[in-house]
């Protein structure tokens, strides 16, 4: 294999990895227990209660982010344990959230453009 197609199978991997992150992160369950969790970390038995969903549906985000590299895990006895890797995810979140507030702000101001051209 040449080092040129060496570089396009490293892309793809990079990018299918990216993909696999960004898509984990895009349920809104999936988005909300990475928040939950925060800094700790906790059980499944303390977060499915929670969220209202069976444990079983809580099981299987929390694999999902497990696999995308988002979470680790451990058992301690019958108990399975959870956190987040890396406190990057949450940078990650802070900026998704600044676009978001760029979004809002934009709205707003058309919104104001939009109510003096009525009036």
């Amino acid at each position: 294999m040449s080092s040129k197609q060496v570089s396009g199978v490293m892309r793809r991997t990079a990018t299918d990895l990216r993909v696999k992150i960004l898509s984990a992160l895009a349920d809104p369950t999936r988005l909300e227990i990475v928040e939950f969790l925060g800094d700790e970390e906790r059980c499944v038995c303390e977060i499915f209660p929670a969220f209202g969903k069976a444990q079983s549906t809580i099981s299987k985000h929390l694999n999902v982010l497990y696999e995308a590299g988002i979470l680790e895990r451990r058992m301690e006895g019958k108990r399975t344990l959870y956190r987040v890797r890396s406190p990057r995810i949450f940078e990650l979140l802070k900026e998704v959230d600044a676009r978001v507030l760029d979004q809002i702000s934009e709205m707003k101001e058309a919104e104001k453009i939009i109510e003096a051209s009525v009036k």
